[in-house]
């Protein structure tokens, strides 16, 4: 079993469900990737954030070796991280990104946030975080049109087959459009039952930009990572619409949350490493929802948002600040 594509506005087949890479440890992570191409899956969402490029590249590696897939059959996409917004640091950044994935062009190259930060050398530390020094948040003074416009020559080169952003409200992506030569083939947003963001879905549909969805499962994303918001939130799984409708249709909730999404048109990149739970992910466009099921579980919305950057995290605290001396 493999998922049906989306058509982008670059021209390129985008496959509607694939494998989100965001938490995947580094020693679990090629053989998650390994088994994930086995089970059916062939779009792989990494990012320089995430850490584990090198790791996902050894899994992919091993698929093409092995003949179960050639390069041409997968869709790996990766991201522009933060302190790497300035013009001049977009291709070596992006080179240094294919080469720890052993790939020659990445089919979809996002900007991660429209947020600029200091540059951080990669030889200092690599993935850098939202930090300059290790503890303050230092921004950096590219604007997302001169980012925007270095990422469009990565396509030019043959880097990138189709390049993309996350995380833009509307305004910005508005903003964006005005001075695009390569106008944004996608649009990765934060998207769930409690989090609907109808207003931005109708502007990149209006745009022939095709949306993906992370965190579909809500508040379950962020819970390891101990957000007060998401342990104070029921979780979807067990909310009662969610389990109603998926008793209704023989399917689990979190088919069911998957199924809202790619029913109306919104990729979907989710990740597990149990076997049965890949493939029950991956079975979530072959059956429909009723209307009325649609209807209800988008009537969840409460525009609770859980990914908000400057988050206080156990993991990796961070003290906001801005430096006069750093930031010259």
């Amino acid at each position: 079993m493999t998922s049906p594509t989306v058509k982008l506005n670059s021209g390129h087949q985008m496959p509607l469900v694939g494998f989100g890479l965001w938490k995947v440890t580094n020693e679990t992570c090629a053989d998650q990737v390994y088994n994930a191409i086995k089970t059916g899956y062939r779009l792989f969402d990494g990012a320089c954030d995430y850490g584990n490029e090198q790791e996902s590249g050894q899994g992919v590696s091993r698929a093409i070796k092995e003949g179960f897939v050639k390069r041409s059959d997968l869709f790996l996409v990766s991201k522009l991280w933060n302190s790497f917004h300035d013009a001049p640091h977009v291709e070596p950044i992006c080179r240094k990104q294919l080469s720890d994935w052993g790939i020659d062009y990445f089919d979809l190259y996002i900007m991660h946030f429209p947020i600029s930060l200091k540059y951080v050398d990669p030889k200092d530390r690599y993935p850098p975080g939202f930090t300059y020094d290790g503890k303050n948040v230092v921004p950096g003074k590219a604007s997302i049109q001169e980012t925007w416009q270095a990422m469009e020559k990565l396509v030019d080169a043959g880097l990138a087959k189709s390049i993309g952003i996350s995380n833009f409200a509307a305004v910005l992506l508005m903003d964006l459009l005005r001075y695009a030569r390569i106008k944004p083939a996608t649009l990765q947003i934060e998207h769930h039952p409690y989090l609907t963001q109808e207003g931005l879905l109708d502007l990149a549909k209006s745009e022939d930009i095709v949306v993906t969805a992370y965190s579909s499962f809500g508040p379950q994303s962020y819970n390891e990572l101990e957000l007060k918001k998401a342990q104070s939130t029921a979780l979807l799984f067990d909310n009662p619409t969610i389990k109603k409708v998926a008793e209704k249709h023989g399917k689990t909730p979190a088919q069911v949350l998957l199924r809202w999404a790619t029913q109306r048109g919104i990729a979907v990149i989710p990740k597990s490493n149990d076997q049965g739970r890949l493939k029950q992910n991956l079975d979530v466009t072959g059956w429909d929802l009723e209307k009325g099921d649609l209807e209800e579980i988008s009537g969840l919305n409460q525009n609770l948002r859980f990914n908000d950057p400057l988050a206080v995290s156990p993991f990796q605290p961070l003290k906001v600040s801005i430096i006069a001396g750093l930031t010259s």
